[in-house]
């Protein structure tokens, strides 16, 4: 099986962004903001409201144009059509190209205020002048996702501040999706649009072969991901996009030992252990902070894996994308897998 995944700088808040296994790509295109013809969005002068999930209300005399996003926060919104012109986040690979977490958003044209966690040009971004600031929350709204906690209230002071929760213990990621096209609303996108309406059934089909796949081969997935000393086992109840896999009839492995001083996402296995749970695909984190599977040819333990062995690895977005177009892409590779596997274990 093939596996592509970003090369980039390590980057990491709190326990999603670092190197361990957390709970905490796409063909059809989105059309930017202004592009009517196909559904886009026409810019709007009308006042703007929005209720994120803080819950906080944000309201402008306009609707905003100088957006500045998390960068998985504005792939998503450029899925629904709204263009966003500033980012800060995963964002570029070393040579350039976007990031797993930048989904299909025109990257060098982008204002980019950070590319790896920690990173964040607070002159840069006062100067240019914002309107919104936009990012994720797990769990806690006082977190905001990739803004460093140091300069969290110089840099909440210059914009208003839009978060939406990803993770609550309990949400899914068909309900986040169904927020960020809320938000992608408020801001001028046309949900009915034909690339809109066509993601929308990209999706849906997707969703519906994930289930279909796990009944009629229920074989067990492992979500995992690799650093250079420790392979991660996850839960599968601390991740929105494995809690809805889950519903769906996905059999995950549920490690029996979790590190509870990290929140309980995962557990924390050395090279020598890796072996303890045994899987018949795995469910590898295709994030730029995880080693990939070219990385690790070099781990015996790795290659004497069943599910190496027979190639059956799957890249897992573990910072789950929520667009329709960008989610459709990942849960296809998903019930793929699942479709051709072999039972192993």
């Amino acid at each position: 099986m093939a596996f592509d995944a970003d090369s980039v700088k390590f980057g990491r808040r709190g326990l999603l962004a670092g190197g361990g296994a957390l709970g905490l790509t796409g063909a059809l295109a989105a059309c930017g903001a202004g592009d009517d013809e196909d559904g886009g969005s026409a810019e709007r002068t009308d006042p703007w409201s929005f209720t994120d999930d803080q819950p906080a209300t944000v309201e402008l005399p306009a609707t905003p144009t100088k957006i500045v996003a998390f960068t998985g926060m504005a792939a998503a919104l450029y899925d629904f059509g709204i263009e966003v012109p500033a980012v800060f986040g995963p964002t570029t690979n070393e040579d350039g190209t976007a990031t797993s977490q930048a989904g299909n958003l025109p990257v060098a044209d982008l204002e980019v205020f950070g590319n790896v966690f920690g990173e964040f040009d607070v002159e840069a971004y006062a100067a240019w002048g914002p309107e919104v600031l936009m990012t994720h929350y797990y769990y806690d709204p006082a977190t905001l996702w990739y803004v460093p906690e140091e300069r969290k209230d110089e840099i909440t002071s210059l914009a208003e501040v839009t978060a939406l929760n990803v993770d609550d213990g309990a949400n899914t990621l068909d309900q986040i999706i169904g927020r960020h096209a809320e938000l992608a609303e408020s801001l001028g996108a046309d949900l009915a649009s034909e690339s809109n309406a066509a993601n929308k059934e990209r999706y849906d089909a997707a969703v519906e072969a994930l289930r279909e796949a796990a009944a009629a081969n229920p074989v067990t997935v492992l979500a995992c991901s690799a650093a250079a000393e420790t392979f991660y086992a996850s839960n599968p109840a601390m991740g929105n996009d494995m809690r809805f896999f889950t519903e769906l009839g996905v059999d995950f492995v549920v490690p029996d030992a979790l590190d509870e001083s990290t929140g309980g996402y995962y557990e924390t296995l050395s090279w020598e252990n890796a072996d303890k749970y045994p899987a018949d695909i795995l469910f590898l984190d295709s994030r730029v902070q995880a080693l990939q599977p070219e990385a690790l040819t070099d781990f015996p333990t790795w290659n004497a894996l069943p599910a190496v062995q027979e190639g059956q690895i799957v890249g897992w977005e573990a910072e789950p994308m929520y667009g329709y177009g960008l989610a459709a892409a990942s849960i296809e590779a998903l019930a793929e897998a699942i479709t051709n596997a072999k039972k192993l274990s």
